[in-house]
């Protein structure tokens, strides 16, 4: 399915969330969650396009490959570290959530507005993700 043609208005409402984002969230930051939901949804055509695009603006690929162990890792500052344990605990939701004590510790490090814009991010990905998986398009590389 070519959900770009046959959902335009939804397409492009998801496309405007994301544009958002982009405008609003620290582009390394950006990159990192993108990824790092990418890979936990196993969306092959976004973990592809962020890898892809972090690299063009600068990132390690040292950097990149850890975001796969980032717990383990000490390539990542404290922001980075909490934004990634953010983005794990939204994508894999649970019965109860997200943490308090996580969300306590996002909201001492972010402005409400930073956070509201980071949580934007982490929806606006989890929801191209979904798209992804679910219409296969990893196989030939066009989400469109």
């Amino acid at each position: 399915m070519n959900f770009g043609e046959i959902a335009p208005d939804a397409y492009k409402l998801l496309l405007q969330l994301d544009g958002y984002a982009r405008r609003n969230v620290d582009h390394v930051l950006m990159e990192l969650v993108k990824l790092r939901a990418s890979m936990l949804n196993g969306c092959s055509f976004c973990v592809d396009m962020h890898s892809s695009d972090a690299i063009a603006a600068g990132e390690s690929t040292q950097r990149l490959f850890a975001v796969s162990a980032w717990r383990e890792s000490g390539f990542f500052s404290p922001a980075e570290r909490l934004a990634l344990e953010l983005t794990d605990a939204v994508t894999r939701l649970g019965e109860h959530g997200v943490p308090q004590e996580l969300w306590d510790r996002a909201a001492a490090r972010w402005s409400e507005k930073e956070l509201a814009d980071l949580l934007v991010l982490i929806v606006s990905i989890n929801s191209l993700n979904r798209l992804g998986v679910t219409l296969d398009t990893g196989k030939d590389r066009e989400l469109v």
